[in-house]
């Protein structure tokens, strides 16, 4: 099918900055600098990848699932070059980009073992002789995505959708464009299928022109909930489903009975996860009172002995933040906070050496409360902020007391009133007992409120971008 969509989408055309570039957060250097796509080359990227999907969405599940396998064997084969390339693109140090690949490459080969039966038809009785539910694909999903998990953003969508039959593009976030550009690599190189994924090299700008663009019937985005509110404004007036999720500001709440240092050990796994900067990182701390003191201490330990530095460094555990610029903005933020009447009793410096480029060290703020930046805000970064609660009741309230609903966490010995909280109080789309927010193949994640809406993963993710058909025999 052909369009005139680079005629009709002057924003796209004026959006064209001709090249974009990678820089090192080390060190401040362009790692490489891509081409920036045209419209002309965005349309016809678009329309090979439709032209694809009209036979691939002809194709079995065991084609697919073979297709999913294939990709998770590369993954593993170049799991090393791959973890490199974030570590140069964003700062992610070695062990945790290894880690990421090895979680693609699951999520590939869950939906390779359980897709076929998410997928099959549903018999349903009724008065007609035969009646079921189809899931069919939609065709092109397209994907935003950001750069603090340059990979596994891309895969937990991309996995179902390949799955599910639809194809898919990508706008990623320009700062890794290299790790864009070898995710097309490695659906091209399992040789299935030509062009059922394509990656876009282009700013953000063109966003608009790609989700007006007649072939793409969906968007997914992964980011900012101003970016979502104007992807879903857009996609919306265009009657184009979409999925959501956006920005957090996770509660966990420290109850007096608590395991307090091994709370404590968790809780800074949690918020220092990718540098703290990850929506369902750990942000607040909600610690009742009476333990108030204990905690922060092995707090306060737990994250003095995180050792930053090179990411390319196997001992490294925290890298450099993704952009100077990112860095400042958070810099900003503590000292705003402090001015407000918090107290910073670890880190809020930025380092003085010229060669420390984007690094910012493990941070915590005490007496953080309602009206304070770190309270009413998302704290994208490597900072704690130590809020007191009276007691249970008061720390779901201060929880709840949030735009936000992505994730949430409570610690405690008492296992019935953690499920209790977990499932009936807080106000999130995954609550987790004695253990950090994370995401699983095989559990569906997104959030609710400003966190966004849908689902990504599981049973639940895969059936977002199908076609939920109707089949009635009389």
């Amino acid at each position: 099918m052909k369009s005139n969509y680079s005629t009709q989408n002057s924003e796209m055309k004026c959006s064209f900055t001709m090249s974009i570039s990678s820089i090192n957060p080390v060190n401040g250097q362009v790692i490489k600098t891509y081409q920036e796509d045209t419209p002309e080359i965005i349309n016809k990227k678009i329309e090979q990848v439709h032209e694809s999907w009209t036979a691939y969405r002809q194709t079995d599940f065991e084609y697919r699932a073979n297709f999913l396998l294939k990709i998770a064997g590369l993954l593993k084969e170049r799991q090393d070059e791959l973890a490199t390339l974030m570590a140069l693109e964003m700062g992610k140090p070695l062990k945790a980009g290894l880690a990421e690949v090895l979680k693609c490459a699951s999520v590939c080969e869950y939906y390779a073992t359980n897709g076929a039966s998410f997928l099959a038809d549903r018999h349903v009785e009724t008065s007609a002789s035969k009646s079921f539910i189809s899931f069919q694909p939609i065709g092109i999903v397209l994907a935003v995505m950001p750069w603090n998990f340059p990979f596994w953003q891309v895969f937990r969508f991309l996995s179902p959708a390949l799955m599910a039959g639809n194809c898919g593009v990508l706008k990623h976030a320009s700062s890794v464009t290299g790790c864009a550009l070898a995710i097309e690599k490695l659906v091209e190189d399992a040789g299935f299928h030509t062009h059922v994924f394509k990656t876009l090299i282009c700013g953000s700008k063109a966003v608009s022109g790609v989700i007006a663009h007649p072939l793409v019937k969906a968007v997914t985005l992964t980011g900012s909930t101003e970016a979502g509110q104007k992807v879903a404004e857009q996609a919306g007036s265009l009657i184009k489903k979409t999925v959501l999720e956006l920005g957090g500001s996770d509660p966990y709440l420290i109850l007096a009975d608590a395991d307090l240092k091994e709370a404590a050990k968790v809780c800074a796994e949690a918020r220092l996860i990718n540098n703290g900067q990850s929506c369902i990182a750990a942000k607040r701390f909600i610690v009742v009172k009476e333990v108030e003191t204990e905690f922060i201490a092995h707090l306060k330990a737990a994250m003095a002995a995180k050792k930053t530095g090179d990411p390319l460094h196997e001992t490294t555990e925290l890298g450099p933040m993704a952009k100077v610029s990112l860095r400042d903005e958070l810099h900003e933020q503590v000292l705003k906070t402090i001015a407000q009447g918090a107290t910073c009793i670890l880190g809020g410096e930025i380092p003085a050496s010229k060669g420390d480029h984007a690094f910012y060290q493990p941070t915590i703020l005490t007496g953080v409360k309602k009206g304070m930046l770190a309270y009413d805000e998302e704290i994208f970064g490597p900072v704690a902020a130590i809020i007191s609660a009276e007691d249970v009741a008061d720390a779901v309230r201060i929880a709840n007391d949030t735009p936000f609903g992505l994730g949430a966490a409570v610690f405690t010995s008492d296992l019935v009133l953690a499920e209790d909280i977990a499932k009936n109080q807080l106000q999130a789309g995954s609550c987790f007992v004695n253990e950090g927010v994370k995401s699983d193949p095989a559990l569906p994640f997104g959030g609710i409120n400003q966190s966004g809406y849908g689902r990504e993963l599981g049973l639940f993710g895969i059936h977002e971008f199908v076609n939920v058909k109707t089949v009635y025999i009389k």
